[in-house]
């Protein structure tokens, strides 16, 4: 496997995975993961697992900047990529 594509797995695992410990941590009102910190995972690489999961955990599905922001980076990253391959 390519060196970035274990890295967008990764990302996007942790992506994932950060979801889902917030919203565990939410509902046992205990210490959260930053929004901040959850938008660039998603920033970074790791939007897709950060939209799923937003759906999984069903977690932060109605503030605006997450159900806007995190797909407009998933466009953003499947046109980067696909510029990426069609270059070379």
């Amino acid at each position: 496997m390519s060196f970035w594509l274990i890295c967008l797995l990764l990302t996007n695992g942790v992506a994932f995975a950060l979801f889902g410990i917030d919203k565990h941590r939410a509902v046992r009102s205990a210490w959260r993961v930053s929004e901040f910190t959850l938008l660039l995972t998603a920033l970074v690489g790791g939007s897709l697992g950060a939209l799923a999961g937003m759906y999984f955990f069903h977690h932060k599905t109605r503030k605006p900047l997450f159900f806007i922001g995190v797909p407009l980076f998933l466009v953003v990253h499947v046109l980067i990529l696909l510029a990426a391959l069609t270059a070379g």
